[in-house]
């Protein structure tokens, strides 16, 4: 008898969006903050098949604190 394995799993990609300046919640710092937009897909075989989640983060450039920001604040600071 034959034995088959599937091989699934999750893989989270990081789109960098843009940079803000702005007050860190972290450290209260008036710093740079790095936007990205972050990407989780379940994948099948190394392919990926659909996207599970989608999450928007700011990362301060002085004390490296991350915290989430919302779609509308990301896009917003994005586009300036």
């Amino acid at each position: 008898m034959g034995v088959m394995f599937i091989l699934f799993g999750l893989r989270t990609t990081i789109h960098p969006l843009g940079t803000l300046s702005s007050v860190c919640h972290g450290c209260g710092v008036m710093a740079v903050q790095m936007l990205s937009r972050r990407v989780t897909r379940f994948s099948l075989f190394f392919v990926p098949l659909f996207r599970l989640r989608t999450r928007y983060a700011a990362q301060c450039t002085s004390g490296g604190a991350t915290y989430g920001v919302s779609k509308q604040e990301a896009t917003r600071a994005a586009i300036r």
